[in-house]
Parts: C-alpha cells; structure tokens; sequence
C-alpha cells in the first residue's frame, strides 16, 4: 500500500505529513516508556524483519498480490509507540533508497500503513485479550484477528484520504470497494504472517513479546474454605535472560528472507496498485525523485543477474534498516536511562 507521488495532492499531503511528524514524536516519547531491557535490543530487529517480510508478495486473487504491512506485528512485539517508529524507519528506508513511496508521499504512508494499522490493530488486540482466558493461544489468535482487521483500516483510510485529496477524478465508492474488497484478501495473508511469527516468539521467548506480559494467571489455594492468591515466585532477573540467540536468529531469518526467499514472490501489482490502474488513480501517478538510486525497484543497479542483483538489494536493505532502527532505539532507551537515573531522582 506504498503511496507514489502524485496520487494525493499537495494540501493533503502536507496535512498528513503533518499528523505523521506528531505521531512520531508522540510515539518516541512513548516508546521511552516501551523500551526497557527486553524490548530494546529487538526493536531494530523487528524493524528489518518486517523490512524482509514486506520483499515477499503473496498472490492474493487473479493478477493481485499482497504483502505484509506490519502494524500489528510491531505493536504486539514490541508495543505501540515502538511499533509505529518501526514501520516509519522502514517506510523512509524504502522511499529513500528503493524508491517504493513516494516521498512527497511520506506523511500519507506514515500515516497509513504506520499510524493507522498499528492504532487499530494494538486496540483490537488489547480488547481481545482482556476476554479470552489468559493463555499463550490466546495471544496468537488476538494477534490474527487484530492483523486482518488492520489491513481493511488501512485500506479504508487510503480511500478517505483519497477523497479528500485525491488527483483524479474517480467515483470514491468505486475506490472505496475496491480498496476494501482486496484488502480484506490481503489482510489474511497478514493475520497468518503475524500470528505465527508472534506464536513463535511466544513459544520460544515469551517475556520479549511486549503484548504478552501480564499473562500468566495467579495461582490460588484454598484457605479456611476460601480462596487466596499464592505470593508470585520472584522472577529471574531480565538482564539474566540473554537476548543474543534470538537477535541473531532473528537476523537470520531477515537476510534470508530478503536475499534468498523475496526471489519467489508474486511480481502480481499489490492491491493498491491493481486498483490504481483498474480504476484510473494512476493516471497523474509522477516519477520517484529517487528512480535513479542504484537500489531502485529492489534490485541493484549493473548486477545483471536478476536473483542476484534482487538478494543483494535486500540484504542490504536489511542490513541498514536494523542499523538505522537500532540507532533510533538505542537513543530513545538511552534518553529513558537519563531520565530515570539518580541524578534525577535527587532533583525531583
């Protein structure tokens, strides 16, 4: 669902931009709060890897694909805020060396695939897991029904956005059908990508998946004919859990997802760009300011070998998303440990 320029015009544009930068500053201000010692490290991590997932389109319906957008799977991962600042650094590495989004476009993808999926998606999720009983399960299947249903969100705001400011003259209803109908699609090649990498998390490191703490239920024994809470066993310290075979797996994982795996996915248009071209969005569609950047359409540039120039375009898109995330969440863990040291302690 990356937006080129040219779809929406300059006002909506720069409204959108707008909204993106607030909620990017609201969300690094939050993701102080998010980022503690298991977070953290894998922030940047979860970053890349949605970076790798979104290389790998599914086919979808006839001449249609879709791809991971990674809202959800952010969020529950590892939390809101972070999870927002983690599909912003992927969509502005995208946009700035692969070409995919418009960058005048910047502030319509934030907003979109960044603000609005993970918003919906954490809500829904946080709703779901309030009811169903407090088990592992439980959390893969919230993960699932918030994924599917962030998609259609993000699809339905396109189409508002697109009323708004749209370029072309194109019935809305018709946008709007078809935006949601495939999408709807879409969103359950999503639900199944988040609820199995969230599942496998779970399995293996249940205290990294930030939406799964508090899950454990208090045990209870029966006193005098009643009830009472059995105190909680004193937990390992988190610095004691190493995070290095997870990151390094995870890592892993990315590079080969991106530089081995994105070979065999559907070349199909996505679904926003299928409906673009059905329904004549395109037609004022302008060229990339970045067309001519050596990693351009995924691939790179006077490596003819197309398996080839394609994998070591995601590899290296891997390798800088992770980097330019961690930094990101190294600096905001860093300002939550000022804040909170004793110096400042003392002061308050």
């Amino acid at each position: 669902m990356h937006v080129p320029d040219g779809f929406i015009d300059a006002p909506i544009s720069v409204a959108t931009g707008a909204v993106a930068a607030a909620a990017v500053a609201v969300s690094l201000r939050g993701a102080r709060r998010e980022l503690d010692e298991r977070t953290a490290p894998l922030a940047g991590l979860v970053a890349a890897f949605i970076f790798a997932v979104q290389m790998l389109n599914f086919p979808v319906a006839a001449g249609t694909s879709g791809h991971l957008l990674g809202g959800a799977l952010a969020a529950i991962l590892v939390g809101p805020c972070t999870g927002v600042l983690c599909i912003s650094v992927v969509l502005l590495m995208q946009g700035i060396l692969f070409a995919d989004g418009g960058l005048t476009a910047l502030g319509v993808n934030i907003t979109d695939m960044a603000i609005v999926t993970t918003v919906v998606a954490y809500a829904v999720f946080r709703g779901l897991v309030k009811v169903l009983p407090r088990k592992r399960r439980s959390i893969t299947v919230a993960s699932f029904v918030a994924a599917l249903l962030s998609v259609p969100a993000a699809a339905l705001a396109f189409t508002f956005l697109y009323w708004l400011g749209g370029t072309t003259d194109v019935s809305i209803g018709k946008v709007a059908t078809a935006m949601i109908g495939v999408h709807v699609l879409i969103g359950i090649g999503e639900a199944a990508i988040t609820a199995l990498t969230v599942g496998a998390v779970i399995a293996v490191r249940p205290d990294l998946v930030y939406g799964a703490r508090g899950l454990q239920q208090k045990l209870k024994l029966r006193v005098n004919g009643e009830l009472v809470d059995v105190p909680a066993a004193e937990p390992a310290p988190v610095a004691a859990r190493s995070h290095r075979k997870v990151w390094i797996a995870g890592l892993v994982t990315s590079l080969l997802l991106a530089g081995f795996a994105s070979f065999y996915a559907s070349a199909d248009p996505d679904g926003l760009e299928k409906v673009a071209a059905d329904k004549g969005i395109d037609a004022k569609a302008e060229e990339h300011a970045n067309a001519d950047s050596p990693l351009a359409d995924y691939g790179v540039t006077d490596v003819e070998d197309a398996r080839l120039s394609g994998g070591l375009a995601g590899v290296i898109g891997v390798g800088v998303t992770v980097v330019a995330g961690s930094t990101v969440f190294w600096a905001v863990r860093r300002r939550r440990t000022n804040d909170v040291s004793p110096t400042a302690v003392e002061n308050v």
